[in-house]
């Protein structure tokens, strides 16, 4: 299943990113539950913009549900760890990604999806990737992370194919591209789902 995720998403975290996660690792886990909320609330945004798909009503519903449910354990370890949930400027990922939306339907509808199944795809790919960095408990707690990530990708990509009954190749790869770039650029603040940690070395950046 990882290895189809790595295929997908054509390049793997830079090593430099990892390093940079594991001194991070406050900041790291408090914008991992930003994501896992922000995850939620896309769901449900999905379900409130697109009630005539009864499919994706469903499949929406049971996802922001499973969404909150880690954003809820992310709370407990954070806690746990005696650290403070906190207002945190959230990271240009997924804002950069949905820039490139198309603004007529169904196609802005399967640009979305499209850019929820890669966040989803990258987020399976870093916690997998984090996993031997980890202390036991966090490690073990990612690791179920990543079977949940994977399934997530593979339901926004299902939905995505459903509603354009139309090739998607082309499209993909023109989010993976913008994807790949944003993921190897250098950028200032760290976050889950941020670029080369700025003045690291990226020679490692590239390896798939």
């Amino acid at each position: 299943m990882i290895q189809q995720v790595i295929n997908f998403l054509g390049c793997r975290t830079p090593d430099v990113w990892l390093a940079t996660a594991v001194q991070q690792l406050e900041l790291l886990l408090l914008d991992h539950a930003y994501c896992e909320k922000k995850a939620a609330s896309t769901a449900i945004n999905l379900m409130f913009r697109y009630p005539q798909h009864a499919h994706l009503l469903h499949v929406m519903s049971r996802l922001a549900r499973e969404e909150l449910r880690h954003f809820e354990q992310v709370l407990q370890i954070l806690q746990q760890r005696g650290l403070r949930f906190r207002p945190l400027k959230p990271g240009n990922y997924a804002k950069a990604l949905h820039q490139h939306c198309r603004t007529a339907e169904p196609e802005r509808l399967v640009d979305q999806l499209l850019i929820g199944a890669i966040i989803e795809a990258r987020s399976c790919e870093r916690f997998a990737a984090l996993v031997e960095h980890l202390p036991v408990d966090l490690a073990n707690f990612y690791m179920r992370l990543v079977k949940a990530e994977a399934r997530h990708f593979e339901v926004y990509l299902e939905l995505a194919e459903t509603i354009a009954q139309t090739d998607l190749a082309a499209r993909i790869g023109y989010f993976i591209a913008i994807e790949q770039a944003l993921i190897l650029q250098p950028e200032a603040e760290f976050r889950f789902h941020s670029g080369l940690p700025m003045g690291r070395e990226i020679s490692d950046a590239k390896r798939t």
